[in-house]
């Protein structure tokens, strides 16, 4: 195994680049892992974290803030060299095209993007944490909402913002807000909904993601969908965001129904947000997964609905917007009752465990909150408890549930829900563990993500099952499958891709987990 390093000084570049080159060095012959960041103190720590900066790099200095570095780990050193000069190569390419006269009319500043189209109202920013809150500050003083992609952000940085945001009247979604929809157009990662009368604020991207394509699926459609970024409803920030979004949406006039979305909330912001939503005339659905509707006090406030899934708040935002959705069922329908009776049948003995291979942290949250109510405890990186944190991420213990997109596996990569390999080799981990039975994971479709994701995951759930087969064991692998009709990455062929290689798929991730934990709960006390 071969680990070099490539530092290539003054050479800036976007997250999005470097999610492009990172994806294009791991899929090299012979690369094992690769990363490619700008060469900041934190990106550094992280990678010493992520094994990837090599030993003896300790306490050397390796570029700086305004210097790009790659880092390639390879089967062989022929192979690390070969990665490094084809990132010479595209970035040499890259710089090339920067300097031709295509690039030369593009606006290089905010203030000339705004003079070039005064109309400009919203500013999309993507650039390193160090140097995002700049920008956003002066673009809010510049008069536009702003949506901060970026993530390292400091906490001071975004009280200040959103602050500043709230005087000047405008919307500050982030800081590492990765989704929302405005006016129908997708920002991020967003999926393709019809255009309709639910409106959203959202503290969780893939939450975002899963609530507007159930409503989609439903047969309804959005109005607005809005992020807050995932700190927005601690204590320090105090819900700044979903509280000025809220404003928006009741103030709306396209906007009938409205829906809140957020992993648990510190309380005190949890009552206040349920507060202000009671103030207003419109019917409001809240969703604060695995929180209590808490101590506001909503006596009279008839418009507000509580719901504990991602499904269940698309279910009953659609049908307080006069839709038809589906009633949820008690009972699991025939075809999955036999599904789950067929799987338990196979399993031998000593297959006990439930492991959770998710791109999203809030559908593994919320898989999380499902399996532990029949399972008991789930390790995970993200825990619902603090004593069921796994002591090293990179290793299950009973069950287990994963975010990779935490930021332990996504500094210098691109996210999982663009790049696979980190999941697609814990899923063959996984596979191998005899105590495994049930696989479970989430494939996010929609613009940003992996442009054809069952390429790559069906091959390695047929791998994974023909694996266990070999060594006389059943494995299951379920899907939870996000994503419309209307995504570019087609949402029939994806769902059929992955059902002839074995798995079961299902658009509801609670329902996935439920399946999940139906499936092992007769072999916990095996």
């Amino acid at each position: 195994m071969a680990t070099h390093l490539l530092v290539r000084r003054n050479f800036y570049c976007d997250s999005v680049a470097l999610m492009t080159l990172s994806r294009s060095l791991t899929a090299l012959p012979g690369v094992e892992d690769a990363a490619a960041v700008m060469s900041t103190e934190m990106n550094q720590t992280l990678l010493r974290q992520a094994g990837l900066l090599p030993e003896d790099t300790a306490g050397a200095e390796i570029g700086g803030p305004n210097d790009l570095l790659i880092i390639v780990r390879a089967s062989s050193e022929e192979a690390a060299d070969a990665a490094l000069q084809a990132a010479e190569s595209g970035l040499q390419a890259r710089r090339s095209s920067e300097t031709g006269t295509q690039a030369q009319q593009r606006p290089i500043s905010l203030e000339q993007a705004i003079r070039r189209q005064p109309a400009l109202n919203l500013a999309f920013i993507s650039v390193p944490g160090a140097y995002a809150a700049i920008e956003a500050r002066q673009a809010l003083l510049d008069g536009l909402h702003v949506l901060l992609f970026s993530d390292n952000v400091s906490l001071e940085q975004e009280i200040a913002l959103k602050t500043l945001a709230n005087e000047r009247g405008l919307l500050l979604m982030g800081p590492d807000c990765g989704t929302a929809i405005i006016n129908g157009v997708g920002l991020g990662f967003a999926n393709v909904v019809p255009r309709g009368s639910i409106g959203l604020v959202s503290a969780s991207g893939t939450g975002l993601q899963q609530v507007t394509c159930l409503i989609a699926e439903y047969g309804s459609g959005v109005s607005q969908a809005l992020g807050t970024g995932g700190r927005d409803l601690t204590q320090a920030v105090g819900g700044r965001t979903m509280l000025a979004g809220l404003e928006l949406l009741q103030q709306d006039p396209a906007t009938q129904v409205i829906v809140l979305l957020s992993k648990p909330p510190a309380p005190e912001v949890a009552r206040r947000v349920i507060e202000r939503a009671a103030q207003g005339a419109k019917p409001t659905v809240i969703a604060f997964l695995g929180a209590e509707p808490g101590a506001a006090d909503t006596r009279g406030a008839a418009q507000l609905h509580f719901a504990g899934t991602l499904s269940e708040a698309a279910r009953l935002a659609v049908q307080l917007a006069g839709g038809q959705a589906p009633q949820p069922g008690e009972a699991m329908p025939d075809g999955v009752r036999r599904a789950i009776q067929q799987a338990r049948t196979a399993l031998k003995p000593g297959q006990r465990f439930v492991r959770g291979i998710f791109s999203g942290g809030t559908l593994c949250d919320e898989a999380m909150a499902e399996l532990c109510a029949s399972l008991g405890p789930i390790y995970s990186n993200i825990p619902l408890r603090p004593d069921w944190r796994l002591p090293d991420a990179k290793v299950s213990q009973q069950h287990t549930a994963i975010d990779f997109g935490s930021d332990e596996f996504t500094v210098g990569r691109p996210h999982p829900m663009i790049d696979a390999g980190l999941r697609l080799r814990r899923l063959a981990q996984e596979a191998a563990d005899p105590a495994t039975a049930v696989i479970l994971l989430d494939i996010v479709l929609g613009f940003g993500a992996h442009a054809d994701p069952a390429s790559e995951f069906a091959p390695a759930i047929e791998r994974a099952k023909a694996a266990a087969a070999e060594d006389g064991r059943s494995l299951v692998c379920i899907v939870s499958l996000c994503g419309t009709a209307q995504d570019p990455q087609g949402l029939a062929e994806q769902r059929a891709a992955l059902a002839r290689a074995g798995a079961l798929v299902f658009a509801e991730n609670a329902q996935a987990a439920r399946v999940a934990a139906a499936i092992v709960s007769e072999q916990q006390g095996a």
